[in-house]
């Protein structure tokens, strides 16, 4: 997967919203939002979760927009079920079906307790193994998938933290530092919001020497998260990401169901 279509799209795939309260037998929770650069719109995304007991599923679209359609279009759907646990969402199964122009490449994960137990990625990609750092055993045990990572219980610490993030492709830690809280206001939600620093920290699965994930690497983006009303997690609301090209922006335009 190009990391350029990754920052934009496959990141914002983890913008998912989950929902558990106890006793529920079944919840629905929707979310969407747009994604901009600078005040153009380039990107849209939406996604549905659904929760049974302990066990959830979440479902993703993503579709670019505005100025990226001239030069490519960009689109993705993904999904990933899995159970609740005290302080994390954790996966069993991830999918993403990531489309760029003609082309379209397929990643499917699979996990046992948080570690990787197969990775499939058709068509498998061309990689330089004199350039190339590649993903060990090791960096497969205790992750989890970009869709859910950033998904926190009520009781669960949101930030600081350390997430271990597994795409398919790359393994890399995003660690949040706490920046305080903010009002955020949209369709279904209006209220406080813990706002926290994320700095992107690559360690496998990826070409040595890229510009674009030395400049990622080195800038800090921001990320600020909201309760969903009536339920009992925290997830992603609104998003800053630096790139080359400027700031892109994610704002949730509709939060609940």
């Amino acid at each position: 997967m190009i990391l350029t279509g990754r920052i934009v799209s496959a990141f914002m795939l983890i913008f998912g919203i989950a929902a558990s309260p106890v006793g529920s037998a079944e919840v629905r929770h929707v979310s969407e939002y747009d994604i901009s650069l600078g005040i153009l719109p380039i990107a849209t995304a939406s996604f549905s979760t659904e929760f049974d007991d302990r066990d959830y599923k979440i479902n993703g679209t993503f579709k670019s927009a505005g100025i990226v359609n001239i030069i490519s279009r960009i689109s993705a759907e993904t999904s990933v079920s899995g159970r609740m646990q005290a302080d994390k969402l954790q996966a069993d199964r991830y999918n993403l079906v990531y489309t760029s122009g003609k082309r379209t490449r397929v990643y499917d994960i699979e996990y046992r307790n948080g570690d990787v137990t197969e990775t499939t990625v058709k068509p498998e990609p061309k990689r330089n193994p004199e350039t190339w750092i590649p993903v060990t055993d090791k960096d497969l045990r205790a992750v989890l998938d970009p869709l859910s990572g950033l998904i926190f219980p009520g009781n669960a610490k949101v930030c600081p933290s350390r997430l271990p993030i597994y795409d398919g492709e790359s393994r890399m830690d995003l660690v949040l530092t706490p920046k305080g809280t903010k009002e955020f206001k949209t369709d279904g939600f209006a209220g406080e919001a813990i706002v926290c620093s994320i700095r992107y920290v690559p360690k496998s699965g990826f070409r040595k020497g890229r510009s674009d994930i030395e400049y990622l690497r080195k800038t800090p983006m921001e990320i600020w998260f909201a309760k969903a009303q009536s339920v009992n997690v925290y997830a992603p609301v609104y998003a800053v990401i630096p790139t080359r090209m400027g700031q892109v922006y994610v704002t949730a335009v509709k939060y609940g169901r």
